[in-house]
């Protein structure tokens, strides 16, 4: 698997994870931020594990998913060590991302130059959930050849502070306890603007809601398009490709470790990004879209799906950037998916084959997207 300490193989074969049931264990990870151990977040923490009991499955913190957000920052190691213990816990049928962050590149070489992990991954594939720079995780079990899903976080979803999960993530997080049949993805009728605070004083407080008033757009392009899916969080891909936001070491980093695919292998897919929490401006995001124009993985993919931005900002002027860089391009675009950083959210399978119509706007996959054990 390896050659001169450097990680080679592109060739493993797809793993698609077993559907969860009750009273399976269900890994809690901290793999960027740690923002889950902190005592302001006790509270978020509680209601995350009563929801995924209420769920009848059992909730596994890892040793470190709780030191706090000053002490992972400093050990990546610590995270790293999380995930693998998960992976090689055979009794464990799920990890869940407590939340993004901004470094989650620093778990590769811990990760990547591990035989043992690497075979555990083949040998006991698990649902792996999260979204924002979890990307990152993404991307490596997908390099790895892992089936894993850009959906529900554990503080943002399961902690949901109003009675209960939003009800279109609710049935979105249900489909890891479904057998896995393909299923279509709708547009929520509904969206919901971020919290101000996340303090105690807001459990049991609804977010404000909003009419979806767009549906799926299509902003370029037409046809009916398969390939297999493939994507995350705009900004984290730019920094993998240039490391804009932090320094040359992730560039470095994921170029050590093969993460991006070749041009042949862009060739097969459904591209997927949305914009994170911090609202890239329209002109940022001009200029990462360009990078991948540039790298022509925007002309090489079989289609493009863009997620809704968080609470609609820039929801205009994000659409003129896709027209202005699309504009001598035929792939097809689809606009205001709900998956991502704005709520609520569905679930996007790595690696699963999907089909978009980008004459009527239907997305489904079609083939199964979990084993039923």
């Amino acid at each position: 698997m390896k050659k001169n300490g450097r990680f080679y193989d592109r060739g493993f074969t797809r793993k698609i994870p077993d559907r969860l049931k009750t009273n399976d264990k269900v890994a809690i990870v901290s793999l960027s931020s740690g923002i889950l151990g902190e005592t302001f977040a006790k509270h978020e923490l509680e209601i995350g594990l009563r929801r995924l009991r209420e769920y009848g499955l059992e909730p596994v913190i890892m040793e470190n998913a709780l030191n706090g957000l000053e002490d992972l920052d400093r050990h990546p190691e610590y995270r790293a060590q999380d995930l693998k213990d998960a992976f090689l816990d055979n009794s464990i049928k799920a990890v869940i991302c407590a939340i993004g962050g901004d470094d989650t590149y620093r778990l590769y070489p811990y990760l990547m130059e591990d035989r043992e992990f690497i075979q555990a991954v083949q040998n006991h594939p698990k649902i792996f959930t999260g979204f924002s720079d979890t990307t990152m995780n993404h991307l490596m079990f997908s390099r790895l050849g892992m089936v894993t899903f850009y959906g529900p976080n554990f503080l943002v979803d399961l902690a949901e502070l109003a009675e209960g999960m939003l009800p279109y993530t609710a049935k979105s997080f249900e489909k890891f306890l479904e057998t896995g049949e393909p299923f279509e993805i709708h547009s929520s009728l509904v969206w919901y603007k971020d919290r101000e605070s996340y303090d105690e004083t807001q459990i049991g407080m609804n977010r404000t809601t909003c009419i979806e008033e767009h549906g799926y757009e299509i902003l370029n392009g037409s046809g009916i398009v398969q390939g297999k899916l493939y994507g995350g969080c705009i900004e984290s891909i730019y920094d993998g490709f240039t490391g804009y936001d932090t320094c040359r070491e992730e560039v470095d980093i994921c170029k050590k470790y093969n993460i991006f695919p070749s041009l042949a292998e862009w060739s097969e897919k459904i591209l997927f990004v949305e914009t994170s929490e911090s609202a890239s401006t329209p002109e940022h995001l001009k200029e990462m879209l360009l990078e991948l124009k540039d790298r022509k993985i925007l002309q090489t993919v079989r289609g493009l799906i863009v997620g809704k931005p968080i609470d609609e900002e820039y929801y205009n002027e994000y659409k003129n950037v896709y027209y202005e860089v699309f504009a001598d391009l035929n792939t097809p675009v689809l606009y205001n998916m709900n998956f991502g950083h704005s709520l609520p959210r569905c679930i996007l399978p790595y690696g699963i084959t999907a089909e978009v119509d980008y004459n009527d706007g239907r997305v489904r996959t079609v083939e199964k997207y979990l084993m039923d054990r």
